[in-house]
């Protein structure tokens, strides 16, 4: 058996951002060193939130946010100021939370000219990342710094859901989601491929609401399916899972403590 994600568990969400805010620092470290930037991508839900916890105590200087490129793992077709756009979550939870006359990262929204025709919109975020990651050499997948992803009660990771054709595109950086189960149904997403292509994964997941969830995803077989356990297993030891002690409570899988 290859390696397996690291399932971190802390008695609080101050303990876990705590932790993570570590995490982030260090993957920010290397991002630097390999080539001078720090590109990121980030999903939605309670993870800003959870994020700006974390990153927004660090001491002056240590995260360096003028090298930071913040992309969206995906985002629903709506406009950038909609309660539903993850930038929106972003933006309000951390960006504007940053000292105005600091340094700021470059940030990274969909283009909303487009919100009308939705491969037109995953395939302009597709081109971006092109821009981004491929302006010198072709590549076959963009290879981020660092992912930043929730997990959703049924498994979901992105906008990747369980059971859902999508999960077997192996060609697209982006995609288009016309039917997702969770409103809105219209939305974008990064691809499986490019997700577990990271070289670092985080998950954060908090609270009883998630146990179930997580008890499925790595105590049982099925689970292992799921879009969540899918990355597990393609990523390996490159996940790291940090969660609170009511999210892993009768999880079996060996955990870290804090």
């Amino acid at each position: 058996m290859g390696k397996q994600a690291m399932l971190y568990s802390f008695p609080d969400v101050g303990a876990l951002a705590d932790a993570l805010r570590e995490y982030v620092l260090s993957a920010q470290a290397d991002g630097l060193k390999r080539h001078g930037v720090f590109k990121v991508a980030v999903s939605g839900g309670s993870l800003p939130k959870t994020l700006a916890q974390a990153l927004l105590p660090a001491k002056a200087g240590a995260i360096q946010w003028d090298h930071w490129e913040i992309f969206f793992a995906d985002e629903r077709a709506v406009p950038l100021d909609d309660d539903d756009s993850n930038y929106k979550l972003v933006k309000r939870d951390l960006l504007d939370r940053l000292p105005a006359d600091g340094p700021q990262p470059t940030v990274h929204p969909i283009a909303v000219e487009h919100l009308d025709d939705l491969q037109e919109l995953a395939d302009s975020y597709e081109q971006m990342l092109v821009r981004s990651f491929a302006a010198k050499d072709s590549i076959r997948m963009p290879m981020f710094d660092l992912m930043l992803l929730g997990c959703g009660p049924d498994g979901h990771t992105c906008s990747l859901f369980p059971n859902h054709p999508l999960l077997r595109e192996t060609d697209a950086w982006v995609a288009p989601v016309d039917d997702s189960p969770k409103p809105p149904a219209q939305r974008i997403t990064l691809t499986l491929p490019v997700v577990t292509h990271s070289l670092r994964i985080a998950f954060v997941a908090t609270g009883p609401g998630k146990k179930d969830i997580l008890q499925q995803i790595f105590d049982s077989e099925d689970g292992q399916g799921l879009p969540s356990g899918l990355v597990n297993a393609a990523a390996g030891d490159r996940v790291s899972w940090f969660t609170d002690r009511a999210a892993v409570d009768g999880v079996a899988y060996p955990k870290k403590t804090s």
